[in-house]
């Protein structure tokens, strides 16, 4: 067949596409990507809840979207009054690492207590929002604190709390409520990143400036917490997934970059 040379080489092409499109010798794999949670437009893919009102009731708009930024406010509220307020997103999640940029702006809200000031949170592992009470004040959840300085003192970002739970350090369980950082203080109203990697129930890790400010295993729920105590079926305490939120807790911030980059 005088076409067969032909053939040959046509084939011999498609295969050399075939392997430069697998992985050859300079061609990099498409690496992960960064998934948007916030759009920079409206709350949607996002469901509030406030203390003392029903799953979906914005009150006061007290989560808004204006200039391209998700803001927390309670400037209609007269006074705080224990509102505290959570933004669920309407997916649980398991394995990931998430980004977020924040700022805490203006005076705290009148009523507001003490330890809110310049004070909010990103909870993860949490529990699903319908599952939440009326007048529950905070999800069950490991939550990623966002703190503000007060320009005088240390106040380290990207601590850990833990509302129902428990997590393991250094081969210990830690039952204590808040845990510090090892990040710098970030005064003022200027914009700050916090990372962190959520490996299901093996590890989460705290990232600022790149830099791991906090590790901890084996996030559990608490059996002596007694909202926690109604999340625990046939006896498993381990939490490998679950909710995300952001926190409202009297005084405002905002956010501007609200992504996810699923592992």
């Amino acid at each position: 067949m005088k076409n067969a040379p032909i053939v040959v080489l046509l084939l011999a092409a498609l295969a050399a596409l075939a392997v430069s499109g697998c992985g050859a010798p300079g061609h990099a794999p498409a690496e992960p990507r960064w998934i948007p949670l916030f759009n920079g437009q409206d709350l949607s893919g996002w469901t509030p809840k406030i203390t003392g009102f029903e799953l979906g009731d914005n009150h006061l708009d007290t989560f808004r979207v204006e200039d391209g930024l998700l803001k927390v406010r309670y400037d209609q509220y007269p006074a705080f009054d224990g509102k505290f307020a959570h933004l669920f997103h309407d997916q649980e999640w398991s394995r990931y690492r998430m980004r977020v940029e924040y700022r805490f702006v203006g005076e705290q809200t009148p009523g507001g207590p003490g330890w809110a000031y310049r004070n909010s949170g990103v909870m993860v592992h949490g529990q699903p929002a319908a599952s939440m009470a009326l007048d529950q004040d905070f999800p069950v959840s490991i939550e990623i604190q966002l703190l503000g300085g007060n320009g005088e003192d240390l106040r380290p970002t990207a601590n850990l709390c833990t509302p129902g739970t428990n997590v393991v350090m250094d081969g210990e369980l830690v039952t204590r409520h808040c845990t510090d950082s090892s990040s710098p203080t970030f005064h003022g109203d200027q914009w700050v990143t916090v990372e962190f990697e959520v490996l299901g129930n093996q590890v989460i890790r705290h990232f600022v400036d790149g830099q791991v400010v906090l590790e901890y295993q084996q996030p559990q729920l608490d059996p002596n917490d007694p909202v926690a105590k109604r999340l625990i079926h046939d006896g498993q305490l381990q939490l490998s997934e679950g909710s995300i939120s952001l926190q409202g807790e009297s005084h405002p911030l905002d956010f501007r970059r609200i992504e996810i980059l699923p592992l």
